[in-house]
């Protein structure tokens, strides 16, 4: 009889032993019964293959039939079992006939269990496709054979750039292994990508390529798809479980040597890999917002160093964690400074909106810019990264401000839909005619979303054919994709939309871009909201220009002297970074030291402060421990908290925040461990852990 030690996806941080059954027995109803199988039959034929390290099993945990991973196969149960082996169950079955998880995925698996904090079987669980069986794939579709066809000849930097990714170690001296290859939008970094992994490829070796959203990078995928044809794989999410299934098999096969994909894609299983490209590496997408809360960035860097082979991340707005590591020469930086497709950067202006007077959202003089484009048979983009009509409903009599039930957050109007909608929870209600605190019928909606600018487009300009495009506006599967061909064919002359819009977009006649209102994500309560602000407006100006020496960027703003703002419209990077380092080194904040996150929800108020309050005080106890024995790092950690988070309510669970913050991240995880891992909280009252958090909402 052999033994499996088991992963499931539980809270419990462990694995679980359970009894193997042969590949093709069947199972007497006795043996059903003991596995809970209903309804009872008298015999089972059993789908099974051979257990092995890697292969998921189903098993019945408790009365509920789950799927975890096998990470060990023994012969014989240890002499120091903790339990009554007359207890132990056999697995239902093995579902693979091979393992979907090698050993260095495996090895993966543990270390982002030990790093982030969360059960080993939530770690596995998530980096494999959760589909019991394969269907046709779904994921690239192509007529071309392994051809490397559509390569294009390189300039002299990105020629170097290739070379330097892809060097030798000289002289036995250690191979740097992160690269970072900065350029302005459209100074060609996918074609430095795309070559690199044509080199690999040659090479006999495999390319893990990613991208923040698939949806918002078609370019991408296409210029992989003319380059690759047949040995590309895209991992993305609307595969369903079993085309993604079918994928990472055809992966695991070598029939795919390409893979490109979003977050969760870091994961692939490709064998011999020999290159990992990470495109817009500034994205806050790369952070997962569940369990775990891995960043692909910091998973990537792992692979990469575990494997040596090199990492290449690219931006025109790096993070400021990459900037510094550029700085310091932690990573090696290849610098694009042309843009190859006959274009120049742009010219930007800023326009104070308190200078304007003000007839909707568009100011005058991006009112005339829109004008001459399209006298000119030429294209404009505007831009604003907020959905619906209007966000906020006032009462002028008694100040009364509607906020979502369930959340801490104003309702925003949707006209398309005639619904006050909650974007966080998606509650929503029909219009308020009265003020629900006074009764007065003095109320009103202030601020805008993209309805809202769509409804000011066509009314301004009603001769221009307009596209608007949000999660509101894109519903169906492939929409997204159609309708940015659309405009890039010249069927639209103005395209409207969030942040979808602002990546990863080449379109031959654009010459304006509109930056609606540049302020919106500049004063929310979070360290990062300058570079934010700062990478969204460079990100969407670098729209214009590409293909011709005459476009052009108007952004609107309230606070045209903030240096996120000022740097981003004379393309300052290098004095926007040193200022916002600068910044960050006074107040304490990543990179200049780590953070962790800890928060504590609940739909009863006081238990989620009372259990914080709790943490803080465990986690106070044990950080003095640390102290008293000297352990590095412990004298430099604060335990910040606890306090309501900024968004202090969403789907009607009361939230509340203690940030961890020192220099060493091993003291930051050692006190969230020993509370997460000593300590149970109340029935009703859940902790997230976060390390190292992109966001503080």
């Amino acid at each position: 009889m052999k033994y499996l030690q088991v992963a499931l996806n539980v809270s419990a941080n462990q694995t679980f032993t359970y009894a193997n059954v042969p590949a093709g027995k069947r199972l007497n109803k006795e043996e059903v019964a003991q596995n809970e199988l209903i309804p009872q039959k008298r015999a089972r034929k059993v789908d099974s293959f051979e257990a092995q390290v890697g292969c998921r099993a189903e098993v019945m945990f408790g009365n509920k039939k789950m799927t975890g991973v096998i990470v060990q196969v023994f012969d014989e149960l240890p002499q120091d079992l903790s339990f009554d082996a007359r207890k132990i169950r056999k697995i239902l079955r093995v579902l693979d006939q091979e393992p979907l998880l090698t050993p260095e995925l495996l090895e993966l698996g543990r270390w982002i269990s030990s790093f982030y904090l969360c059960p080993i079987g939530e770690a596995l669980c998530s980096m494999i496709p959760g589909a019991k069986k394969e269907s046709e794939s779904g994921g690239f579709l192509s007529t071309e054979a392994d051809s490397f066809e559509g390569t294009n000849v390189l300039s002299d930097e990105q020629a170097a750039a290739v070379q330097g990714i892809l060097a030798s170690p000289e002289g036995g001296a250690k191979q740097a292994l992160f690269h970072y290859l900065y350029g302005a939008t459209g100074s060609g970094k996918t074609e430095v990508f795309l070559s690199a992994a044509q080199k690999v490829l040659e090479r006999g070796q495999g390319v893990l390529y990613l991208v923040p959203e698939i949806g918002l990078t078609p370019q991408v995928v296409e210029a992989v798809s003319r380059r690759f044809g047949n040995t590309a794989a895209v991992l993305h999410s609307a595969l369903t479980p079993a085309q993604k299934l079918s994928e990472w098999k055809r992966i695991i096969k070598k029939e795919a040597r390409v893979v490109i994909g979003a977050r969760s894609a870091v994961f692939a299983p490709v064998p011999d890999l020999g290159l990992i490209i990470i495109d817009e590496e500034h994205d806050s997408s790369y952070k997962s917002g569940n369990s775990p809360r891995y960043h692909a960035r910091q998973v990537a860097m792992r692979r990469a160093a575990r494997l040596k082979i090199p990492l290449v991340m690219g931006s025109a707005t790096p993070s400021v964690e990459a900037w510094k590591a550029m700085d310091e020469r932690q990573f090696v930086c290849h610098r694009l400074t042309k843009r190859l497709s006959g274009g120049k950067m742009p010219i930007i202006a800023a326009v104070d909106l308190s200078l304007q007077k003000m007839n909707g959202s568009i100011s005058l003089p991006l009112e005339e810019e829109i004008r001459d484009a399209l006298k000119e048979k030429r294209q404009a983009i505007l831009f604003l990264n907020r959905r619906g009509f209007n966000h906020i409903f006032r009462c002028s009599a008694c100040g009364f401000e509607l906020k979502c039930k369930n959340c801490s957050v104003p309702m925003t109007y949707h006209k398309a839909q005639n619904r006050l909608v909650c974007h966080y929870c998606s509650y929503s209600v029909e219009p308020l005619r009265v003020c629900p605190q006074c009764g007065s019928v003095d109320i009103g909606y202030s601020g805008f979303g993209t309805e809202f600018i769509e409804s000011e487009v066509r009314s301004k300009f009603p001769n221009a054919r307009a596209l608007r495009l949000d999660t509101d506006a894109v519903s169906k599967k492939g929409e997204l994709e159609e309708k940015i061909a659309a405009f890039k064919k010249g069927d639209y002359d103005i395209l409207l939309g969030t942040q979808m819009i602002a990546k990863g977009l080449n379109f031959p006649s654009l010459k304006l871009v509109g930056v609606i209102l540049a302020d919106t994500s500049l004063h929310l309560p979070d360290f990062r909201a300058a570079e934010k602000t700062f990478s969204l407006i460079t990100q969407v100006a670098g729209r214009a220009g590409r293909f011709f020496p005459d476009g052009k960027v108007f952004v609107q703003t309230y606070s045209p002297q903030n240096p996120a703002i000022f740097c981003a419209c004379r393309s300052r990077a290098a004095e926007f970074y040193k200022q916002e380092l600068d910044m960050r080194r006074l107040l304490n904040f990543p990179p200049y030291s780590r953070l962790l996150r800890l928060v504590f929800r609940s739909m009863v108020p006081p238990e989620a402060e009372a259990f914080a309050s709790d943490a803080a005080r465990i986690m106070s106890e044990e950080l003095d421990k640390l102290k008293a024995k000297h352990t590095s790092g412990a004298d430099v950690c604060e335990i910040l908290g606890p306090s309501e988070c900024p968004l202090s309510k969403i789907s009607s669970n009361w939230r509340y925040q203690i940030l961890l913050r020192g220099q060493s991240v091993a003291i930051l995880q050692k006190l969230a461990g020993t509370l997460i891992y000593g300590f149970r909280a109340k029935e009703g009252v859940y902790i997230e852990v976060d390390v190292d958090p992109v966001s503080l909402l």
